[in-house]
């Protein structure tokens, strides 16, 4: 067994879809155990047997994921890259050759279910392979000895972390590096949902979080990264945009922008026809109270859900305080008012941490009245459980009994609400995405994002429709199909800009040269989406069938063909309006009236005249003396 520190090359390693050889890895090997002496030891038949070589990328891979929206993109990353290289992906642990687990630490029951998990693993004796939060934050922990670890901002490199660990070698990739890119190859959980990762880490430092450990400070994705992406997965047939991060409010302070200015960016992106929606991810108060009203226009949009996550934690301004949240319940209280003023049918979700260390009776009460007061329709009610290395895993508890009694008298108090009451017999349109888990509805969402359970055909996934609210319930409601709406051509409704554009060309990306243009595969303006004539079945199989690098030619002659076709499409209708208008109008018009480009091209004709007859002359005296 070797165990591998950090293997690097250069600042970033290995470039995406490119094995790092061995041989470029610093190997720092373990102190050598002393040989067995092997004429001592008798042979047998099976010792003799040689073993079947391991070809990399044949095995079977298991993935397990806890936490967040975050940490499950990071784990479709990692199966993405995995499957890219040949790697079957398995539900079932007992089939796999190798456990992958992405872990998560903000709680300590997540921890624990960790801990088991692994153990099942070493007593199965299979490979493992840890990720996420836990081993970044606390890579010391007893139960990662003997693994490989790979490192929040490390997931790109999960092939080669896998390829080492199969073969025996112990892995720990956990230095911080540039964030990985977003165009890797990706095998989604829901193909209908993106979860769209724009910044990593916080500007906060509150006092019971781990993740900030492990997740570290804010580092955002660019803009135009971001708006790349968003016409990739648009152009995959997605219906829901997810924004993911640890604090969405904070996307931008470290790269000179701010959140609106991407919702923007990435609302222009948007199919018109309401076909693929967008949902804004956790926000902490802080960092939009700034930007309400831009926020408020953002969420009225009709392709963003009128949805918003903002943990308040505590009604408690002393607790808030402890916590260094940084903002007073004055201030979450204007963030929810001013929403709720402002768009139409706005929900908000919230989260409560019961039992904060110097939690009072009075300090939780202000939670409860808070709780009572606003309605939330969905909140997070969860137990303080000390972090370790965290401020708050030092301060004074409160006692186990008493949290515990908190949780319940705050669960009882919002589990009484019926939000959805007022909702029976309305008409409404929702985006169908997902199976629900008694395998005979439809899971779809109105613009609010409340859960409509509808009788369907699994045909209806990644559809909209509009739907009667027939019954509700306490966390959904029930829905009778009306209609299917009639979504117009994908490719088409891609490239519409309501910002900046009335007409829309027959490629789904508007602008002449592709943003993604570098990169052929990945580019949106593959060839389904720009209206070639051939059938997507066809274009698969030539697809198939293809070497990647004649693919990759055959996408780059494709999009230059389209350039040049929507140039030449453009200077027809020009030519058209021409024609009918101004063509006609042309022989009347004084030299006075012409315009600057018609003096020059008459110019340009003129000098091109004068400079022939001049090489004339010129060539007739040079020969006239030899006449």
């Amino acid at each position: 067994m070797e165990d591998i520190e950090d293997l690097l090359v250069g600042r970033g390693g290995a470039p995406p879809g490119f094995r790092l050889p061995l041989a470029a890895v610093g190997i720092n090997p373990k102190h050598k155990k002393s040989k067995p002496n092997l004429k001592q030891i008798p042979l047998t038949q099976d010792s003799l047997t040689p073993q079947s070589p391991k070809i990399p990328g044949t095995q079977t891979i298991y993935i397990k994921t806890f936490g967040c929206s975050h940490n499950q993109s990071d784990s479709e990353y990692m199966a993405g890259q995995l499957s890219a290289f040949g790697y079957a992906l398995s539900d079932t642990p007992e089939e796999a050759d190798l456990w992958l687990i992405n872990t998560c630490t903000v709680k300590s029951p997540s921890q624990s279910a960790m801990d088991t998990l692994i153990s099942k693993c070493k007593n199965a004796r299979k490979p493992l392979v840890v990720a996420g939060c836990v081993p970044q934050g606390s890579r010391d922990l007893k139960e990662l000895e003997g693994v490989s670890i790979v490192g929040v901002q490390q997931i790109d490199r999960v092939v080669e972390v896998v390829e080492e660990t199969l073969k025996g070698h112990e892995v720990r990739l956990l230095n911080r590096k540039t964030l990985p890119a977003l165009d890797l190859p990706k095998v989604r959980k829901n193909k209908f949902v993106e979860i769209l990762p724009i910044n990593v880490g916080c500007l906060g430092a509150c006092t019971y979080c781990k993740t900030k450990h492990a997740r570290g400070h804010l580092g955002s994705y660019t803009v135009d990264s971001l708006v790349c992406r968003v016409r990739t997965v648009i152009a995959d047939g997605v219906k829901e945009i997810w924004l993911s991060s640890e604090d969405t409010g904070a996307y931008g302070r470290d790269i000179g922008v701010n959140l609106p200015f991407l919702l923007k960016a990435i609302v222009a992106e948007l199919p018109l026809d309401g076909s693929t929606m967008l949902r804004i991810g956790m926000t902490n108060p802080p960092f939009i109270l700034e930007h309400l009203k831009e926020i408020a226009d953002v969420l009225s949009h009709p392709c963003v859900y009128t949805f918003l996550h903002v943990p308040v934690q505590s009604g408690s301004d002393t607790v808030l305080s402890a916590m260094n949240r940084e903002y007073t319940m004055s201030e979450f209280r204007t963030v929810v008012d001013t929403l709720t003023e402002l768009v139409p049918g706005m929900q908000i979700a919230t989260d409560i941490i019961c039992g904060f260390p110097g939690e009072t009776d009075e300090d939780f009460a202000q939670t409860v009245s808070l709780i009572k007061e606003y309605k939330f329709p969905q909140v997070h009610i969860s137990q303080f459980y000390p972090r370790p290395g965290t401020p708050a895993a030092r301060m004074k508890k409160v006692p186990s009994t008493i949290v515990k009694r908190r949780s319940r008298e705050l669960t009882s108090v919002f589990e009484s609400f019926t939000p959805y009451n007022g909702m029976e017999g309305r008409v409404e349109r929702i985006w169908i995405t997902e199976i629900a888990t008694d395998g005979i509805h439809l899971v779809g969402h109105t613009k609010g994002y409340v859960q409509v359970l509808v009788a369907a055909p699994e045909s209806m996934l990644g559809t909209s429709a509009i739907v009667k609210i027939i019954s509700v319930g306490r966390w959904s409601v029930f829905g009778e199909v009306i209609e299917i709406l009639n979504q117009i051509n994908e490719d088409t409704a891609s490239c519409k800009r309501e910002s900046n554009q009335d007409k829309c060309s027959p490629c789904s990306n508007s602008d002449e040269a592709c943003a993604c243009s570098r990169e052929a595969d990945p580019c949106a303006c593959g060839l389904e989406s720009c209206g070639e004539q051939i059938s997507l079945e066809e274009s698969t199989v030539l697809r198939n069938d293809m070497r990647p690098d004649d693919r990759d030619t055959q996408n780059l002659i494709g999009w230059f063909l389209r350039k040049r076709k929507n140039h030449e499409q453009k200077w027809m209708e020009s030519g058209i309006a021409l024609g009918s208008k101004e063509k006609q109008e042309w022989p009347s018009k004084r030299m006075g009236e012409w315009g600057f480009v018609d003096l020059a091209l008459l110019g340009g004709m003129l000098a091109s005249l004068l400079t022939i007859l001049a090489l004339f002359l010129h060539l007739g005296f040079r020969n006239f003396p030899s006449n």
